[in-house]
C-alpha cells in the first residue's frame, strides 16, 4: 500500500488519486467561469468512478494513518475528508511530477538562466532542484547554472517556493551567451 522511505510515505496510485482529487476541490475555488468548474467537476467524477470500492476504503484508511487526510464530522452525520497541511504539500509534489514547460511556436531569442548556491546542509534540496530543472528541459550550463530558452517564470517560482529555496536561487534572462550556437543545437533552435 505505502512504504516509508526517507521520512516520506510512498503512496500507491489510488492514494495519489485521492490526494489529487481532494486538492482539485481547492482548485475549484480558483476557477473563473462555470464552464471551467463544470469541466473540473466532470474530470473529478470520472476519476472517482475508476477507483475500486474496496481499494478505495483501504487507501483512505492508509491516508488517515499517514495523517495526509483527516475526518470532519458534519451535523447531518456525514463525514467529510479534508486534506491536512501535510496532504496539501504532497498534492503539490504530485502536481510537480506533471509540470511541463510549453515550447512557444517562435523563440523570443532570450535565455532563462537559473543560478543557485545552496548550502551543503541542504544537499538533498540542491539535488532535487537540479533534477527537477533537468526534467523540465533545462540544460546544465555549469554545475549550478542551468539554462532554458523558453518562458518559465511561473514554473520556477512554484519549484523554488515549494522547496523554500528563494534565498539561494537567482533567475536571469539573457539575450546573448558566448556559446549560444552550441545551446541552439541542443534545443534545436534556428
Amino acid at each position: 500500500m505505502f512504504k516509508k522511505r526517507g521520512g516520506f510515505y510512498r503512496l500507491g496510485i489510488n492514494q495519489q488519486k485521492i490526494i489529487l482529487l481532494l486538492s482539485a476541490g481547492i482548485g475549484l475555488g480558483f476557477t473563473r467561469t462555470p464552464s471551467q468548474q463544470y469541466r473540473l467537476i466532470k474530470g473529478i467524477s470520472k476519476e472517482w468512478k475508476k477507483i475500486n470500492y474496496f481499494a478505495l476504503k483501504r487507501s483512505i484508511a492508509g491516508l488517515y494513518r499517514s495523517k495526509l487526510i483527516s475526518k470532519k464530522k458534519n451535523n447531518d452525520g456525514s463525514v467529510t475528508m479534508v486534506l491536512t497541511s501535510q496532504g496539501k504539500k504532497k498534492a503539490l509534489v504530485f502536481n510537480l511530477r506533471n509540470m511541463r514547460i510549453k515550447e512557444p511556436k517562435a523563440w523570443d531569442k532570450k535565455w532563462r538562466l537559473v543560478l543557485f548556491d545552496i548550502p551543503e546542509k541542504r544537499r538533498m534540496d540542491r539535488g532535487m532542484l537540479r533534477s527537477i530543472l533537468k526534467k523540465l528541459g533545462f540544460y546544465e550550463f555549469q554545475k549550478s547554472v542551468l539554462v532554458l530558452p523558453y518562458e518559465c517564470q511561473d514554473e520556477l517560482d512554484y519549484v523554488i517556493e515549494l522547496f523554500n529555496l528563494r534565498p539561494h536561487v537567482r533567475i536571469a534572462t539573457a539575450t546573448h551567451l558566448d556559446n549560444e550556437s552550441h545551446l541552439k543545437d541542443i534545443f534545436r533552435l534556428s
